[in-house]
């Protein structure tokens, strides 16, 4: 007997800090849940950490949420990997106990501030992305370039951009749709969030938009002000460039 897959609700409400939800599987390498409010690492965006919190009280330490691998599994399917220590805990979990998800919210808000961030990042250079990472500490992005990048305008240009307040939201196409509209995807090692017969697109107002699965803030005054730590030739082709969050 097949499960539905795990609804992701961070897809639906990126603010939403937990859930309560019932296990569906327990294996040395982690829980699944029918629904959950963890990222799972992908598109370049770390997974979220935080707790599955037991009915008693009893915290289940969670260091880190991964795509779930088995037959049949969608990209919503996720699991979440306890922390070292944990395998005693884990034990007292079964298939059908009731659990709330807490994730580390400070973490995660860090994240979805950086990788919206990386969004006006493409919106500033207009190269294909060739390689990113969205962390707690910074967005890094390699843009396919031989073109020189001058830091100071791209830091000024990106000041503009999130002090402009745009608002930013999600919206759907079908996949068949998505895969008729090449020119949306700008990264050339990450693949859109396809497989579930629609595509999710992140829309800043007036400044960007192309397939996106990850978390970000609602309008880009939300980021707060950015620097660009690092700023380097990665090859005869790529520019790198690193962000960091000015505080």
């Amino acid at each position: 007997m097949t499960t539905p897959p795990t609804r992701a609700l961070f897809r639906e409400d990126a603010y939403l800090t937990q859930c309560d939800a019932t296990v569906i599987a327990v294996g040395d390498d982690g829980v699944r849940l029918d629904q959950t409010v963890f990222y799972p690492l992908g598109g370049g965006q770390a997974g979220d950490t935080g707790a599955l919190v037991l009915a008693d009280g009893t915290r289940i330490e969670i260091a880190d949420t991964r795509k779930a691998k088995f037959e049949g599994a969608t990209p919503d399917d996720a699991l979440h990997v306890p922390a070292p220590g944990q395998e005693a805990l884990l034990a007292r979990l079964a298939a059908g106990e009731r659990v709330r998800a807490e994730i580390d919210w400070a973490r995660r808000h860090r994240h979805m501030r950086l990788h919206t961030a990386s969004h006006l990042m493409c919106a500033v250079l207009p190269y294909a992305v060739d390689g990113c990472s969205i962390t707690t500490d910074y967005a890094r992005l390699d843009f396919a370039t031989v073109e020189p990048i001058e830091r100071e305008m791209v830091e000024a240009r990106l000041a503009e951009l999130v002090a402009g307040a745009h608002p930013v939201a999600t919206e759907w196409i079908t996949d068949e749709q998505m895969q008729q509209r090449p020119e949306l995807v700008r990264t050339m090692s990450v693949k859109p969030p396809m497989g579930l017969g629609r595509a999710r697109l992140l829309r800043i107002e007036n400044v960007d938009l192309q397939p996106c699965g990850g978390t970000h803030v609602r309008n880009t005054e939300e980021i707060g002000r950015l620097r660009v730590a690092k700023l380097e030739k990665k090859s005869a082709r790529t520019r790198r460039l690193v962000l960091e969050l000015a505080e």
